[in-house]
């Protein structure tokens, strides 16, 4: 059984419930159809209800076995209204302000996981990164204790180090072009809970650099081992070492002669990297040169789950981030 198979099969005994924003788009309707026809989750699409009717009559999907909601047509409408003004009041936000929000798809399905109508909302298709994260950041909010909104890949490699299928978690790599120590701290608590969230390994986290235990001295070193303290001083159960090279983070001989004493060493499965720079040619290096499977980006650091999408996805891949997106509730 891949990677994947395995969540697909972790979502399928949670019996929870996705809402696909974009009902409307033919990819999106072709995810929901997998959903529902191999038990993955339960799907709710949102969008016009006759445009959905007829992609779904020209695509197979049976409409009884999934939840269609036109967001201005449903009876959850005004309450949301009347939710987002209060959570947003301090922001100056009118009740016209209100209404076209939640009459948007994406604020909608934030609305739903907010109030437990959907364990995770998953849109990108067609709209943008911005738009999708900001409708979640402006419904869900941010988990206690962790300052930004993340990404991280969950990249599983054919072979590694005689060990098949192995999958180690790369952060952040989408989000945040250059994370200041708080935000490199909160990165790697988001990342190593999704590795336990999605895989169940215990995560070892590398905050990784150009440089290992004091092999060299720079502001940018300075900053990985700012967010080390953070990490040690506010997450003292959390396994994690640094600043650590590459090498030195994942093959065991090296991180032994680099950094002996350290339980993370050659261990890592958990991989930060210093900003957006490195962590983007890092997963792209990894799939490309090693054959790696990259999934994600997985939005990480949102009271529930709201995770984006390339618009370039395909439905297989909506299917995937979806199994990937209700697991991450707990």
């Amino acid at each position: 059984m891949s990677v994947l198979d395995d969540i697909k099969a972790k979502a399928r005994a949670k019996k929870r419930r996705v809402v696909l924003p974009e009902g409307t788009e033919p990819r999106m309707i072709k995810a929901a159809k997998s959903l529902v026809e191999e038990a993955i989750t339960s799907v709710t699409l949102l969008g016009n209800e006759d445009e959905i009717g007829r992609l779904a009559k020209e695509h197979s999907l049976d409409l009884s076995k999934v939840e269609v909601i036109n967001p201005v047509k449903s009876p959850d409408y005004n309450s949301y209204v009347a939710d987002f003004m209060e959570m947003r009041k301090k922001k100056g936000v009118t009740e016209d302000q209100a209404k076209k929000a939640i009459a948007g798809p994406l604020y909608f399905g934030a609305m739903m996981v907010r109030h437990d109508k959907a364990d995770a909302s998953v849109a990108g298709a067609v709209n943008t990164t911005g738009d999708v994260l900001r409708a979640a950041i402006h419904v869900l909010g941010l988990k206690q204790g962790i300052n930004t909104v993340s990404s991280c890949f969950m990249m599983t490699l054919p072979k590694f180090l005689d060990v098949e299928n192995k999958v180690f978690m790369f952060g952040d790599c989408a989000v945040v072009p250059n994370p200041d120590a708080e935000q490199l701290a909160s990165i790697a608590v988001s990342t190593a809970q999704t590795m336990k969230n999605l895989t169940g390994e215990e995560p070892r986290v590398a905050m990784l650099s150009f440089s290992t235990k004091g092999s060299a001295k720079h502001e940018d070193i300075d900053k990985v081992l700012n967010a080390l303290d953070i990490l040690k001083k506010n997450y003292p159960d959390l396994k994690v070492d640094g600043e650590l090279q590459l090498d030195a983070a994942v093959i065991p001989k090296i991180g032994a002669k680099k950094a002996p004493g350290s339980a993370i060493a050659g261990n890592a499965n958990v991989l930060i990297f210093p900003d957006l720079d490195a962590g983007n040619i890092g997963y792209k290096l990894t799939e490309r040169f090693a054959g790696a499977i990259a999934t994600g980006p997985i939005i990480q650091g949102l009271t529930k789950p709201a995770n984006d999408l390339s618009r370039g996805c395909s439905a297989e891949d909506i299917v995937d981030v979806s199994a990937i997106a209700v697991l991450l509730k707990d």
